[in-house]
């Protein structure tokens, strides 16, 4: 009877955590605060100066983009007909579960989240080993000498 392999809750690999990790690592080391402070002063010169370039970019980083489109005229007429109301219904949601499930989702939640857990340390874990050998390699002397 032939074994039943382990479902695999993370698609893919793990190695580009590390790589995003080095290079924000580097970027971190090489702009500093006073670096950060004089780009976003000089946006905001350019900005009051009329550059719409950087009132967008500070705009971004200040408001952040928006997350979704508006509703059509339609959908509004619709919700306020049936005395519906968007956002409460999304802010509502969570306890309305909670009061239909008490305690059931914790549980398997955090079973879940720690099974990932494990899986991304074996991957990373795996790609450093891979990574490590291939270095090892390139760089220390070989068996046969």
């Amino acid at each position: 009877m032939a074994r039943k392999k382990q479902q695999e809750l993370i698609r893919g690999h793990a190695a580009h955590r590390r790589t995003e990790g080095d290079y924000m690592g580097v970027l971190l080391e090489t702009v500093t605060l006073d670096d950060w402070r004089a780009v976003v002063s000089n946006a905001r010169t350019l900005a009051q100066a009329g550059d719409a370039q950087a009132r967008a970019w500070l705009a971004q980083y200040l408001m952040g983009k928006p997350a979704g489109s508006a509703p059509t005229p339609l959908t509004v007429v619709v919700q306020q007909l049936n005395g519906a109301d968007p956002l409460i219904d999304k802010l509502a949601r969570e306890a309305i579960h909670s009061a239909k499930f008490p305690d059931s989702e914790r549980g398997w939640k955090d079973g879940i989240k720690a099974l990932v857990a494990a899986e991304l340390a074996e991957k990373v874990r795996n790609a450093e080993t891979i990574e490590n050998q291939a270095t090892a390699r390139l760089n220390g002397p070989s068996a046969a000498e």
